[in-house]
């Protein structure tokens, strides 16, 4: 039977790992020019590693992607405790603490000590409690004020769920902030030479398996004749080109599978479906000659009057060495799709957001250069009521057509661990179910 995956990154690359294992005759189409989707990375002529588009980094219990790493022979991920803190205040007065222990909730000046206790009971049932059904019967929002208390939610995580969330932050179900205590580690880990070095070693391992990988295909339409499918392409060089399949696994976001499998899917399904919502995810990445940031790796940004949602000091937890010696730095936002970040250039964007890193930061007087600026469509599903209630399974309506995106790693927040299982899931669903 011959299988044909769409879309190139991890979940689209294990999928045909595993599945592989059992079967041939396996395509996987990619749209962009390399593969490993938002993991992806890029490399500047005086560095040694690549660099992702978007901040990657993996905890010790993601054991997935520790597990296919040794599988496929991959050199080791590498662990440390980088400093991870969220920015507290106002212009003129802002404040940087820790916030990622219940130690650390116990000497933060911000809470009164009886707000710090609360809180940090809270974290370590969190930490400690499996996931309840009665999380999605109730916000983060209404979650946080009951167990934490309202001073706990207006200065430690009102700021954070707007920044992430926009208008959608007090409809989170508080499933989200379980997932997000529950698995959390200090200790992060990256892999030697960068995630896109641990993509190219995947794909190899596919290749080597028999897999066969286009990358810079775009797929129009799917449709089916005679028994099978038909993938109408296009390459960047404009030629056209059909793709036939017994079997068809879609790992791209929800409403770009409805658009291109429209003709196959059905309407009543793509309606469902089409009901969901999304944030888009855009990062500015730098380079300067003294960190933004002199010791924190990550910062949340709960300082109201700051229109950024994190600051991830890139070279704070991996050493500036393999990039030249180069200070990197990620500001990170998720928007809706009428954001005016959506329409500027890398340009604009930094003027944007200049003064407000020398408000953070005074000690910054050179102007950042920029490396890097990247913006992806579907990347955060909205986690609210409407969207538990719609189905994820991996069978669509159409026969042979499976569905395996980032949206089915809920409640966990989109991550490489779960990308990977996700593949791994799906194979071993159609390996179990044919």
């Amino acid at each position: 039977m011959k299988t044909v995956i769409l879309g190139g990154g991890l979940t689209g690359l294990s999928a045909a790992q595993y599945l592989s294992k059992k079967e041939k005759g396996i395509v996987i189409l990619e749209k962009g020019d390399r593969l490993g989707g938002l993991a992806g990375g890029f490399k500047k002529p005086n560095w040694n590693w690549e660099l992702e588009r978007t901040y990657h980094h993996i905890f010790r219990n993601d054991e997935a992607i520790l597990q296919l790493s040794k599988e496929i022979g991959h050199n080791p991920f590498v662990f440390s405790n980088p400093i991870t803190a969220s920015l507290f205040g106002e212009r003129n007065n802002y404040r940087i603490f820790p916030v990622d222990s219940p130690k650390d909730f116990l000497f933060l000046p911000e809470l009164s000590l009886f707000s710090k206790i609360r809180a940090g009971f809270t974290v370590v049932f969190l930490k400690l409690s499996p996931h309840f059904t009665w999380y999605e019967k109730v916000t983060s929002a209404a979650f946080l004020k009951k167990t934490m208390g309202g001073e706990v939610w207006g200065v430690l995580w009102e700021q954070l769920f707007k920044k992430k969330f926009g208008k959608y932050a007090e409809h989170i179900l508080s499933s989200f902030i379980w997932a997000r205590i529950h698995k959390r580690t200090q200790g992060l880990g990256y892999p030697t030479r960068g995630f896109q070095s641990f993509v190219d070693t995947l794909a190899q391992s596919n290749r080597e398996a028999g897999v066969s990988i286009f990358t810079s295909t775009t797929i129009n339409s799917v449709q089916k004749k005679d028994g099978v499918y038909e993938i109408k392409t296009v390459n960047n060089k404009g030629e056209s080109k059909i793709f036939t399949a017994d079997r068809i696994i879609s790992t791209l976001p929800y409403p770009i599978s409805c658009a291109v499998m429209k003709d196959v899917l059905g309407e009543e399904y793509i309606k469902e479906q089409s009901s969901r919502k999304y944030l888009f995810a855009i990062n500015l990445i730098v380079k300067t000659k003294q960190p933004i940031l002199p010791s924190v790796y990550w910062l949340n940004i709960g300082a109201k009057d700051v229109p950024i949602m994190c600051i991830v000091q890139h070279t704070n937890f991996v050493d500036s060495k393999e990039y030249g010696g180069e200070k990197l730095c990620y500001i990170a936002w998720y928007v809706d799709e009428n954001s005016e970040l959506l329409q500027m250039d890398e340009k604009q964007v930094l003027q944007f957001v200049l003064p407000h890193l020398r408000s953070i930061s005074p000690h910054l007087q050179e102007i950042p250069e920029v490396v890097g600026f990247f913006k992806a469509p579907y990347a955060q599903p909205i986690f609210d009521t409407e969207f538990v209630s719609i189905s994820r399974s991996f069978m669509t309506p159409a026969h042979n057509i499976y569905v395996a995106n980032m949206d089915m790693t809920y409640p966990y927040d989109r991550g490489t661990n779960y990308a990977v299982q996700l593949g791994k899931d799906v194979s071993n669903f159609i390996i179990n179910n044919t």
